[in-house]
């Protein structure tokens, strides 16, 4: 590769990497081309990428970015996932995979600009998706004022309630 084709790669890297939410970095040493295939198409399918790099390039292309953090870690043989969206999407999919598969080790992850270990990753792949959170912090939001106007209501409630007990019951002695 001559040198203006490995400055456009770093320069394209760097660009996803600066809009990357999660990045995680893998060793694929021992998976066939056929399983980096596989796990690339179910990567893309939930827009993540996933790209074998020189460690060089990935060193560089991640200078000024958050997976600056990866660094030390680059080494060996390296696969990088870049995900845009919910930052637990690639950490869920690259999970399930290393289950089915042993070959695919992950080495760590960059959250923005902090770095995760892999049992960080994981408890961020157990994490419920990004929309179901939001719903449970909308619902919590909505149940302190019900539950206000509830506990304010209730006294005027009871208050009606004895009155109109003792109303029925002169009405009944009468």
């Amino acid at each position: 590769m001559d040198r203006a084709k490995k400055e456009q790669v770093v320069a394209e890297l760097h660009e996803k990497l600066q809009r990357a939410s999660a990045t995680i970095l893998t060793d694929f040493r021992g998976l066939t081309v056929a399983e980096v295939t596989e796990l690339r198409d179910t990567l893309a399918a939930q827009e993540v990428e996933f790209q074998v790099i020189k460690n060089t390039l990935m060193r560089l292309a991640g200078k000024d970015t958050g997976s600056a953090v990866l660094e030390p870690m680059i080494t060996g043989t390296n696969a990088v996932a870049i995900g845009y969206g919910d930052p637990s999407v690639p950490a869920k999919i690259i999970k399930k995979y290393s289950k089915t598969n042993e070959k695919l080790k992950v080495k760590a992850g960059a959250l923005g600009s902090r770095l995760l270990n892999v049992e960080q990753l994981s408890a961020l792949a157990e994490l419920p998706p990004r929309e179901e959170l939001l719903a449970k912090m909308l619902g919590t939001l909505k149940a302190v004022p019900t539950g206000l106007v509830n506990v304010l209501s209730a006294v005027p409630r009871a208050f009606v309630s004895v009155l109109a007990a003792i109303q029925r019951k002169r009405e009944e002695t009468q």
